[in-house]
C-alpha cells in the first residue's frame, strides 16, 4: 500500500484509522473486551452481544476474550509449531527449516540456498520470498524485517495467542509451486476439534481480492454457497484426493480447541502443514449471503467454554 492510499483510508475509513492508532499504542490501555466492541462496531456497524454470542462471527470475539490456553501461543509460532507439528503428524509434512534468528543481521545469507523464504515468527503475513538470491535486496529486507520485528500482531486485533509469542526470523525451503497465481492451498476449519468445512484457496495468499479465490465444501464435499471476501472460483474446482488425509491431520492438530483453522499445501502429492489460525480474518467477516455467519455460528458449541 503507497503512502498516499494508506493516508486516503484514514481519511475515509474509520475502522481504517483506529487500526492504525491501535498499531502506533494508542488504545493500548483499553481492556480486551472494551477493544474489541469498539473496533466491532466501527468494521460490523451493529452492537457485539457477548453474553449470547450466536452468529461465527461474535463466538470468535467471545474466544478472543475468553480462552487464553498458553499453549495457543507456541501454536501461532511459526518456529515453535514446527515442532509440534512434527511430533504429530510427521516430521514429513513440515517444509524444511533453514535457519532461525533473533534478528535479520545475525543471518547469514551467504550460507542460505540460491532460493528460500523467510518469515517473522510472530506476525500475519511477514515474509519476503527469494526466487534468485543473486538479486535479493538485503537492505530492503534489513527494513522489512526491522519495522516487522517491533511489531506485536496482537494490538490491532487483540488475537491472544500472538501477545507473547517471541518475535524471531525463520528461513524455509523455497517451493515453486507455492505463491503463484495457480497455486492451491487447503485450509480445513475445525469446531470443537472437527472438521466442519474445508476451502480451496486458488491463487496468492494476502493479495488482491481479485487475485484469490475460495470455494467451501462442507464434510460431505459438497459445495457451500457462502462466501467471505474471496468469491467462489468461475472454474470447476473440486478437494483433491487427499481430502481425507487432510481432515485426520486437522482434527490431530485441533483436538481439544474449540475453533481453529489448519492449513495445508500439496507439493508432489505430499501433504504440507502451512499454519494454524484461531480467529478467520480476525472474526470479523462479511459473510455472504446473508444468514449464513447464523448458520456456522451454530456449528460452534462454546458450551464447554462459557465464562463464569
Amino acid at each position: 500500500m503507497s503512502r498516499m492510499d494508506l493516508v486516503r483510508d484514514l481519511i475515509r475509513d474509520p475502522a481504517a484509522r483506529f487500526y492504525f492508532l491501535a498499531a502506533h499504542g494508542f488504545y493500548h490501555s483499553m481492556s480486551d473486551e472494551e477493544y474489541i466492541r469498539k473496533l466491532w462496531s466501527l468494521k460490523m456497524k451493529t452492537e457485539l452481544d457477548l453474553s449470547d454470542p450466536k452468529t461465527l462471527c461474535e463466538k470468535l470475539q467471545w474466544l478472543k476474550i475468553h480462552d487464553h490456553n498458553p499453549e495457543y501461543t507456541r501454536l501461532a509460532d511459526k518456529y515453535e509449531v514446527k515442532r509440534i507439528v512434527g511430533e504429530k503428524i510427521g516430521e514429513e509434512h513440515v517444509i524444511p527449516l533453514l535457519g532461525v534468528w533473533d534478528d535479520f543481521d545475525s543471518i547469514d545469507i551467504d550460507a542460505l540456498p540460491d532460493s528460500f523464504v523467510l518469515k517473522t515468527t510472530h506476525d500475519s503475513g511477514g515474509l519476503l520470498v527469494c526466487r534468485d538470491k543473486s538479486r535479493f535486496d538485503r537492505e530492503s529486507a534489513r527494513r522489512h524485517f526491522k519495522k516487522a520485528l517491533k511489531r506485536n500482531f496482537y494490538w490491532s486485533g487483540r488475537e491472544w495467542p500472538y501477545k507473547n509469542i517471541k518475535p524471531r526470523i525463520i528461513a524455509e525451503k523455497f517451493i515453486p509451486t507455492l505463491g503463484n497465481p495457480d497455486s492451491f492451498e487447503y485450509k480445513l476449519t475445525c469446531m470443537n476439534g472437527k472438521v466442519v468445512f474445508s476451502t480451496v484457496c486458488r491463487g496468492i495468499a494476502h493479495s488482491d481480492l481479485s487475485l484469490r479465490t475460495n470455494d467451501h465444501f462442507d464434510r460431505n464435499n459438497e459445495p457451500m454457497p457462502w462466501y467471505a471476501y474471496y468469491k467462489h472460483s468461475k472454474e470447476p474446482v473440486s478437494l483433491p484426493p487427499q481430502i481425507d488425509e487432510m481432515i485426520s491431520y486437522a482434527e490431530t492438530l485441533g483436538a481439544g480447541i474449540p475453533y481453529v483453522r489448519v492449513d495445508f499445501y500439496i507439493v508432489d502429492g505430499t501433504v504440507y502443514f502451512g499454519e494454524m489460525t484461531f480467529y478467520t480474518w480476525g472474526g470479523f467477516m462479511e459473510i455472504v449471503p446473508e444468514g449464513w455467519d447464523l448458520k456456522l455460528g451454530d456449528m460452534l458449541d462454546l458450551s464447554g467454554f462459557r465464562a463464569p
